[in-house]
Formats: structure tokens, C-alpha cells, sequence
């Protein structure tokens, strides 16, 4: 079952960059403080996409959307119906359907490579914007990760502070000392 078969060849070459946009969209409205990831994500899938056409492609050689109207496919001559010695030329016919399959084969492989490359290069050129992408994303992550740390290093302070407290004030109550937080005049 083939589900891009009725996608044409510049809906084809649509096809990756539309499905990266709209990935690109949905993810920075769901995680817009990771937007560095989200643009990550994004080129790494048009990378993906546009390598998976190209293989589409190459998997599809014999299809018309890669011959943009060139030459037609070639066919060979029959010599099995030349009088008189069309009888002895019968071996002859099917050497030549295969020499002109192979042939036809060739064209059709020249024709859509230039195709699936096109398709390689846009994949090779989001891998290499990958890379810059990936170390900006590894700085800002390490950078949340230092903040986050830091501010639980903070309320883990006050927690142990106010565990402290508590325990101070669990061995008033059991000692029988009552916690008396008025300050003292002279009268008392």
C-alpha cells in the first residue's frame, strides 16, 4: 500500500516542510519556555522527512512524477515477424526487451536521482543547522538545570531552618517549658 501515491512530485517536495511548520507551531504553543528544543525538534524532522522522500523516491524509480515529460520509454523492435527468416530471429527478440528494459531501468534511475538528491541535500543542510541548534540547546538546558538546582539547594535550606525550629520547639513542649514569645518587663 503506497499513501503517497497520489502526492505529486512538488506536493512531495512540500510535504517535509509543511509537517516541520506545523510541528514547529503546535510544539511552541504546548512548550513555549523550551523553545530552543522545539527548534531542535523541528530541523531534526525535516531532516528526517526529507531523507525518508529521498528514499521514496529511489524506491520509486519507474514512477512518471520523476521524469517531468522527458523522453518516453524506449521499445524494442520485433524481428520475429520478417519473412522468410523471422522463425530463426525469435531468440533475438527477447535479447533485445531485455537490453531495452535495462535501458529503460537506466533512464528512469537517471531520471529520478537528480530528484532524491535534492531531497539528500535539504536533509544533509538541516543536520548541519542541526548541530549549532544543539549546542545552543544543551547551553540554555544546563543553564535551567544550574537555576533549578539553586533554587532547590534554596528551599532545601529553609526546610532544614524550619526543622530546626519545629524541633526546638517539640523539646520546650515536652520539657514543659512553655514558648513564651512577649518580652519580659520587670514586673514579671
Amino acid at each position: 500500500m503506497d499513501l503517497l501515491a497520489g502526492v505529486s512530485g512538488d506536493g512531495l517536495r512540500l510535504l517535509p516542510w509543511v509537517a516541520a511548520i506545523g510541528f514547529a507551531l503546535v510544539t511552541a504553543v504546548l512548550r513555549p519556555r523550551r523553545i530552543h528544543l522545539v527548534a531542535l525538534g523541528t530541523v531534526l524532522l525535516f531532516a528526517a522527512l526529507s531523507a525518508g522522500a529521498g528514499v521514496y523516491v529511489l524506491n520509486h524509480v519507474g514512477d512518471a512524477r520523476w521524469s517531468a515529460g522527458e523522453e518516453s520509454r524506449l521499445s524494442a523492435p520485433s524481428f520475429s515477424g520478417t519473412p522468410l527468416v523471422g522463425q530463426f530471429l525469435g531468440p533475438l527478440d527477447s535479447v533485445l526487451n531485455q537490453v531495452v528494459g535495462g535501458v529503460n531501468e537506466f533512464l528512469a534511475l537517471q531520471q529520478a536521482l537528480p530528484v532524491a538528491l535534492d531531497f539528500f541535500a535539504a536533509a544533509g543542510w538541516a543536520l548541519l543547522v542541526s548541530f549549532p541548534l544543539a549546542i545552543v540547546a544543551v547551553a540554555v538546558s544546563y543553564a535551567e538545570t544550574r537555576r533549578r538546582r539553586a533554587e532547590f539547594e534554596d528551599y532545601r535550606a529553609a526546610v532544614d531552618l524550619l526543622k530546626g525550629e519545629v524541633e526546638t520547639l517539640k523539646r520546650q513542649i515536652t520539657s514543659g517549658n512553655s514558648v513564651d514569645t512577649a518580652p519580659r518587663t520587670e514586673d514579671d
